[in-house]
């Protein structure tokens, strides 16, 4: 069996690459979400929506939010699933890998609730799309958590059922989602996987989106940053135990550049990797008190080369058509190159955003 032996800027630049972030950029919207395999969708939207972050960072000023919304909603070259944005071809693994992992309480709710399951299939197929509000609650027994879930009965079943590949997001009416039957919206003649396949296929795609990662590890809520066994074994100097990196990135020419980072890029997703691989320290801080924030509200992570080199705390007043620049905090003292760099990506990105830099 080969072990890969890696340096820590070998890793990192086989990272930066899978995700699209070295140079040059890349061209085609569709192209980038099915290497990256997902977008995720945050309402959060200080600077700009994370989605629409992730892809300008790869695309550039020539990205369009309008060219998003017209692949999922108009081309179905993309489709929303609960969180995500993703390739149709990815939808029965996930669905298939959903299905066999279905929490026992979930799994019993929606046994206790199969009449409120059937009068919403039935009330799509007669009238869909529709948004939840439109949607009876019919349900036999409600929804038991106490956080924001509770009693929001119409929206836990549609998000349930699409995960599970029966009903699906049709579209959007500002942050509210249209619902329909999937096969009104995904191309016909997906496949039907078996859970074993599917998560195969799942960690494929997965490590080809990170090229380097874990093959497990501490589970958290959301898309999951491990491989199991796909790929081959590899040995990252100054870091604990194995990896498993994608065997076509080794070995690549590498081209770095400058890129300011959603906080839900997936470059930086896995802390704890973040960490070992860049040296890397970052925690959302929109949920903290204002004092109690290192780097601010929605601090954008600095990618220079093949280093995180910063954050940059800033925020988008729209009515005032500025993006107020609070701080640029650095992570490792700027050289006048990396500050030159970070300083054009912040004007292109406020030239993007039709706003005009301002210093806080």
């Amino acid at each position: 069996m080969v072990v890969h032996h890696l340096t820590k800027d070998e890793a990192r630049r086989i990272a930066i690459h899978a995700q699209l972030l070295d140079a040059p950029r890349p061209t085609d919207l569709v192209d980038v979400v099915d290497r990256l395999t997902i977008l995720q969708i945050d309402p959060t939207a200080a600077i700009a929506p994370s989605a629409d972050l992730v892809l300008w960072s790869r695309l550039g000023s020539a990205y369009d939010p309008a060219d998003l919304t017209r692949a999922v909603e108009h081309d179905r070259s993309l489709v929303e699933t609960v969180a995500y944005i993703r390739r149709p071809h990815d939808v029965p693994a996930v669905v298939a890998e959903i299905r066999d992992d279905l929490h026992h309480s979930a799994r019993r709710w929606l046994e206790k609730n199969e009449p409120f399951r059937r009068d919403i299939v039935a009330l799509l197929e007669k009238e869909g799309p529709l948004l939840s509000r439109d949607i009876p609650d019919t349900s036999v027994e409600r929804w038991p958590s106490s956080g924001w879930t509770n009693n929001r009965n119409v929206t836990k079943m549609l998000e349930l059922l699409a995960l599970q590949g029966q009903v699906a997001v049709a579209g959007r009416k500002g942050r509210q989602r249209y619902w329909d039957l999937p096969e009104r919206i995904y191309p016909g003649g997906l496949p039907e996987l078996d859970p074993e396949t599917a998560r195969r296929h799942r960690n494929d795609r997965r490590l080809a989106a990170l090229g380097i990662a874990r093959s497990t590890g501490t589970q958290t809520p959301g898309e999951t940053s491990f491989v199991g066994d796909s790929g081959e074994e590899a040995v990252v100097e100054g870091t604990p135990g194995t990896w498993r990196v994608h065997p076509d990135y080794l070995g690549l020419e590498f081209e770095g550049r400058t890129a300011l980072l959603s906080p839900f890029d997936r470059l930086i997703h896995d802390r704890v990797r973040s960490e070992q691989l860049f040296g890397f320290e970052y925690i959302l801080e929109m949920y903290k008190p204002a004092a109690k924030r290192r780097w601010g509200y929605f601090a954008l992570p600095v990618l220079h080369g093949d280093r995180l080199v910063g954050k940059l705390d800033a925020k988008a007043d729209r009515k005032g058509g500025r993006l107020m620049v609070n701080a640029l905090h650095e992570d490792v003292p700027f050289t006048a190159d990396i500050t030159a760099s970070v300083r054009a990506e912040i004007d292109d990105l406020a030239a993007w955003l039709g706003l005009e830099v301002t210093e806080g």
